[in-house]
């Protein structure tokens, strides 16, 4: 390993442990890594950069289980049920952290395009693209004014609202791989739009993924349209 990996395994390291003080003290952090409390201090607050052998420790030891009980300790929910993870879609570092922990859960075949509904599945869409080194696609409730052609997919809700998602034709080619990803996965009406999408372009699809699974009709609704890997890495 030459000095930049070095450096940028003990950063690593650093973002995983501030992603984990968010919803830690740092006794509860030094039980969980155990790590001293006086150290975590000192890595959170970059006064120091932890070693390379602990840099090595800290990141390996962050896995599926972690990152879902650190979502599930981010996102709030109302007494009518709306959910408000802003602390998770906000949170870059975070979702980067996310990104490969996903991949490798899931066995996702490896995408050409990740592919979202604008706007609460962009920034995810963006970290998974770039673990990925894949290009990023949002479809959208409305066409851009300087884009010609379009594919477009439309579905009638179970309210009777119809709702209707339009991406640039040009954003998927024809024989991609495409990861359908987004924030929240409930009725599945919005995966089913976008997997629509993917199919309309001629792509394959290597997988759907969500940060948060709000019960199992999402899921199972997803699965019956695809083959491919589906789930999400917390629940509700």
């Amino acid at each position: 390993m030459n000095r930049a990996e070095k450096a940028a395994l003990q950063l690593q390291a650093v973002a995983v442990l501030r992603t984990l003080k968010e919803t830690r003290t740092y006794d509860e952090l030094a039980e969980e890594t155990g790590l001293p409390a006086g150290d975590l201090n000192r890595y959170v607050n970059g006064h120091v950069l932890p070693g390379v052998e602990r840099a090595r420790e800290v990141v390996a030891g962050i896995g599926r289980e972690t990152l879902a009980t650190e979502l599930e300790a981010r996102i709030e929910r109302d007494s009518d049920g709306y959910i408000d993870n802003s602390r998770v879609v906000f949170d870059q570092a975070l979702l980067d952290l996310i990104a490969p922990i996903a991949a490798e859960a899931f066995a996702f075949e490896t995408p050409d395009v990740v592919l979202t509904a604008a706007t609460d599945g962009i920034t995810l869409a963006a970290a998974m693209a770039s673990h990925f080194g894949a290009t990023v696609a949002y479809a959208k409730k409305s066409k851009e004014t300087a884009v010609e052609e379009f594919i477009e997919s439309r579905q009638r809700l179970a309210s009777g609202i119809e709702l209707t998602y339009y991406l640039p034709a040009r954003a998927i080619d024809e024989g991609d791989t495409v990861l359908v990803v987004d924030d929240l996965i409930r009725s599945g009406e919005t995966q089913e739009l976008l997997l629509d999408i993917a199919e309309r372009s001629g792509a394959d699809v290597g997988g759907v993924f969500a940060l948060i699974g709000a019960g199992e009709e999402g899921i199972e609704r997803a699965k019956e349209r695809t083959d491919a890997p589906v789930g999400a890495l917390a629940s509700l």
